[in-house]
């Protein structure tokens, strides 16, 4: 009977394994919860509900500046993480952003940028959000929970080692997210993050980690504000920092702007007004023999023919000032000694 009874307990200890561990993972995922500085109420806006309207906007704006200081102190993980995207991009990879709710919007939101104002290929840009695309535009319940989910789509869209994950989430704590990054990184692929915990865990497990110190909210909880202000931030300055670094910026001006509708067409011609003080009608005529590119229109209107400007532009990678230095004939290194600026680092890419 004892030999029954045993055996009985640990039929019951085996069946009631599972829920036991989905138990003490959410347990042990409260815990955490608890201690994060995103979630914990702040004393100072205790009464906030109380405050005059001008004292609460008022409260609201300090935010706003408390989350440009953060990304600004974090500004040495964002470079190193802007260089090592542009040396693995060299590949042939693709930018490829992964999140949920707010963090996954903004990522989006970033990401569906770079087609339009740099110009990046399509075929090279992955948009991954829990929920799928409904949930940009309204909560989808559970999604954020989805692990496997994340995981699956690394597998499906064969993320490797040419390509470049960035896993945003506030909490850093995210499943979805958190299994995107660990399973990219589990096929090789380059992972940075962006969290505003310390020491969460989708920090601990990225290859470049970038931690926004935003604390507590104002209501608490609420990562849209102060948090989310500071990760919008964050991923502006990566992403446009890596598209500068590979020259698709040139004086200052988009020139790898994609002209899609009339207004950036008209951008297109005023950024070839600037640089070379040509009329509108002999740019325009550039701009139809280079087929839309700024870049290439620049080169025909310096007095460069078709089939050189396009290969000045494929060996330097479509970077438009090695170009110009290149069909000029002049080093970079010479031409930085002459103005006295320091030489930028070309080893690094």
């Amino acid at each position: 009977m004892a030999r029954e009874r045993a055996s009985r307990e640990r039929e019951i200890l085996c069946a009631a394994a599972p829920s036991l561990a989905n138990s003490t993972a959410e347990d042990e995922l409260l815990r955490k919860e608890e201690h994060m500085e995103t979630e914990r109420p702040s004393p100072r806006y205790s009464s906030i509900d109380a405050w005059e309207p001008r004292e609460i906007l008022d409260a609201m704006i300090e935010g706003q500046f408390a989350a440009v200081a953060a990304v600004r102190a974090a500004r040495p993980a964002i470079e190193n993480a802007a260089l090592a995207v542009v040396r693995r991009l060299t590949r042939g990879g693709r930018i490829v952003y992964v999140g949920a709710g707010t963090s996954g919007r903004l990522a989006v939101q970033d990401g569906a940028e770079l087609t339009p104002t740099f110009s990046w290929p399509q075929e090279r840009l992955l948009l991954l959000m829990a929920g799928g695309d409904d949930a940009l535009l309204k909560a989808v319940e559970g999604a954020e929970d989805e692990a496997e989910r994340g995981a699956e789509l690394m597998r499906r869209h064969a993320i490797g080692e040419a390509d470049v994950v960035i896993a945003i989430a506030a909490s850093g704590t995210t499943p979805f997210t958190l299994a995107c990054l660990r399973e990219a990184a589990r096929h090789g692929a380059l992972t940075i993050s962006i969290a505003n915990n310390r020491d969460a865990p989708l920090l601990a497990d990225a290859e470049h980690a970038v931690f926004l110190d935003t604390g507590s909210e104002a209501i608490a909880g609420s990562t849209r504000m102060k948090a989310g202000t500071a990760q919008r931030v964050a991923l502006l300055m990566l992403s446009s920092l890596v598209m500068i670094l590979q020259g698709r910026v040139y004086e200052g001006l988009m020139v790898d702007v994609q002209a899609s509708n009339k207004k950036l067409a008209r951008r297109s011609e005023r950024i070839l007004a600037r640089l070379t003080g040509r009329e509108s009608k002999e740019i325009d005529a550039a701009l139809r023999r280079a087929g839309g590119s700024v870049k290439l229109a620049y080169l025909l209107l310096e007095g460069h023919g078709l089939g050189e400007a396009r290969a000045a532009l494929e060996g330097s990678r479509g970077h438009l000032r090695r170009a110009v230095e290149a069909l000029a004939g002049a080093p970079a290194a010479e031409k930085q000694k002459k103005s006295g600026a320091p030489e930028p680092g070309r080893s690094e890419f």
